[in-house]
């Protein structure tokens, strides 16, 4: 540890048990244990919450709750042992998330707890928490191993007991106190400790959240913020929980979940927004995740005041303005192969539903028409599939198309790796002439507006089908409109278009609605319940992984980083303009104030350097104010 300058006097953190340290109140997961064991005893599950919850919120004596719910349950030495069990699976995820801090400072964390010792010990024990720091009451139990009382002797089963307990204490320093419930508060309030957090990650009391003032009592949502604000973990980094994710688009539960679980604060919207709307909506957010619906536009960017990163959780980046997120030093990450499976199975099956016209057999019957005919049908096994754009999507279906026997050509602008017997055109006109069934795949990119019109349906086939499940403005509309009423194309299949309702509730307006042999589909080329998940999955880890240890893998604007977790070091992530003199700056400054480096990265590309320093825990707060200060300076921010 460095000794250059005053390390910080950190404060003793005395923490409540139930609904605090753990999830739940361990008396209702007894009573629970025992219900099940017991059907008869499933009105006392009941009372017990209600005099937990009585109590808690200061409507009852605590003492006289305590009591009455020993006197309830009269648990066995068993029914201990196995409430130990379900306890130390119920571990706050805040607690969890940072185990490490308590053997990192053993000696500085205490637990209070109007519950026992009998089942407390143990499940602290875990976090390096020895049973001489845990401040509990203990029960009295009979010859026969069942628990019929409370030790009246120990201050902790009387009312005000927790602040008698901790002035008992003789510590020396800041004491502060961290809880859930009334009984927490009034420690804070009786003056045997500096500060309160009243801690809602499980639970929020409105008598305790409503009694929090002043500087010195705060309310916690996770423990993060707790070790942030006590100067424990990440002293000058951001806490999580005050981290916020706006995710719009009906964007998967998974990637709520994983951020949530992570311990950030996390908003969603159903729907797209508009760019004024989206400026709003972007003040005080860090990380946006979006769909293909919602455009960022520069102007969004520019007021975006919070912004890190986004997640686009699609495939494409094009409704994203990467040269404005790029100067502002924002990463930009997607999900460019988790959805392609779902897109290649949709092509196939409307390649089939074309090729034997089922379509429109299927509307004529709707209507009543029976016609069972041979003509206009035909096999796949045997044509010619030509796909434009040779990527994760186009190779994929290669393959899955010669499973079905079909022959395939493609057409790419770059060079590419050829899978199964596909073989590559190197002129689209060619492929255009032979293909009996084109398929697009090609990029959103601004530069591939309209590249498909009259010319190219002129060039086709006679008869011969056309598929589009890539970007609705690559297509010229009116002229595919054209090919299919002139008969030059037999039919098509379109999901995507150059105009897009933003939800489902809106109206869709198209010159193709109507016309024959030709399925249109609502954008849900990779609307799977399995690509999306996958989607949200990836992307989400993409965007945690940037969010906790830095790393940029798989970002569309960033210089990549492949980067380990940040265990036991302190990591600082330097984002600049590619320019002179970073680095040099950055190493200055480390020498100047003694910091002890431990692992340092540097990646650029064309416009963006990205410097990462690994140091040991001792640095003062003066030193991450000149790195912020460095000449070119885009983002910076520290981890723990």
């Amino acid at each position: 540890m460095n000794a250059s300058f005053p390390q910080p006097t950190l404060a003793t953190l005395v923490l409540d048990f139930d609904s605090t340290f753990t999830s739940v109140e361990a008396l209702d997961i007894l009573a629970e244990l025992l219900s099940a064991a017991d059907p008869a005893r499933a009105a006392d599950v009941a009372h017990i919450k209600s005099l937990t919850d009585q109590a808690m919120s200061g409507e009852i004596s605590f003492a006289d709750a305590l009591n009455r719910r020993v006197q309830i349950l009269k648990p066995t030495r068993d029914d201990i042992a196995a409430l130990i069990e379900v306890l130390k699976t119920k571990v706050s995820v805040s607690i969890e998330r940072n185990r490490a801090v308590f053997g990192e400072n053993p000696g500085k964390f205490r637990i209070i707890s109007g519950g026992f010792h009998d089942f407390i010990d143990a499940v602290v024990a875990d976090y390096g928490i020895a049973a001489e720091y845990v401040l509990a009451n203990r029960l009295i139990w009979n010859e026969d191993g069942v628990a019929t009382g409370v030790d009246q002797t120990n201050p902790l089963s009387q009312d005000g007991g927790k602040i008698t307990a901790v002035g008992q204490l003789g510590l020396t320093g800041d004491i502060v106190m961290i809880g859930d419930g009334w009984t927490d508060f009034e420690v804070y309030k009786g003056g045997a400790a500096s500060r309160f957090y009243a801690f809602t990650e499980n639970v929020a009391r409105p008598k305790v959240v409503a009694a929090v003032t002043g500087d010195t009592a705060h309310v916690a949502v996770s423990f993060d913020e707790v070790l942030h604000a006590e100067g424990y973990q990440g002293r000058y980094s951001f806490p999580r929980s005050k981290l916020k994710v706006l995710l719009l688009e009906n964007i998967h539960p998974e990637a709520i979940r994983a951020f949530r679980e992570e311990g950030y604060d996390v908003t969603t919207v159903k729907g797209a927004l508009d760019e004024d709307d989206l400026i709003k909506a972007l003040q005080g957010v860090h990380i946006l995740g979006l769909r293909s619906k919602t455009n960022l536009t520069a102007k969004a960017v520019e007021a975006a005041d919070k912004l890190m990163a986004v997640g686009a959780f699609c495939i494409g980046t094009n409704q994203i303005d990467l040269e404005a997120c790029s100067k502002k030093g924002i990463a930009v990450f997607n999900a460019p192969y988790s959805n392609t499976r779902s897109v290649v199975e949709m092509v196939m099956g409307l390649t089939v539903i074309l090729t034997r016209n089922i379509y429109d057999k299927s509307v004529q019957m709707h209507g009543g028409k029976w016609d069972k005919s041979a003509t206009g049908a035909h096999e796949v096994r045997g044509k010619t599939l030509g796909i434009i754009g040779y990527g994760a999507i186009g190779s994929q279906l290669s393959i899955l198309a010669e499973a079905f026997g079909m022959r395939v050509i493609y057409f790419d602008l770059a060079e590419k790796l050829t899978l199964g017997n596909a073989k590559r055109y190197r002129s689209l006109d060619a492929l255009l002439a032979e293909a009996d069934v084109v398929s697009l795949h090609v990029d959103g990119r601004a530069e591939n507006k309209n590249i498909f019109g009259a010319a190219q349906f002129a060039r086709m086939k006679d008869g011969a089908l056309f598929i589009n499940l890539s970007r609705g403005h690559v297509v010229d509309i009116d002229a595919l409109s054209q090919a299919l009423q002139s008969g030059k194309i037999y039919g098509a299949a379109v999901d995507v278009f150059p105009e897009e309702p933003r939800t489902n509730d809106d109206p869709f307006v198209s010159s193709l609605i109507g016309l024959k042999n030709l399925i249109l589909t609502p954008h849900i080329g990779g609307s799977t319940e399995e690509a999306q998940e996958a989607i949200g999955q990836f992307a989400s880890e993409r965007l945690l992984n940037f969010l906790n240890r830095g790393d940029t893998t798989f970002s569309v604007n960033m210089p990549h980083v492949q980067l380990s977790e940040v265990d036991g070091r302190h990591r600082l992530l330097h984002l600049h303009k590619n320019v002179p003199g970073v680095l040099a700056a950055i190493n200055q400054i480390m020498a100047k104030h003694d910091l002890n480096v431990l692992a340092q990265h540097l990646k650029t590309n064309e416009t963006l350097g990205y410097v990462i320093v690994d140091v040991d825990r001792g640095y003062p707060k003066e030193a991450l104010d000149e790195l912020k200060a460095v000449n070119g300076t885009l983002k910076f921010r520290s981890l723990q």
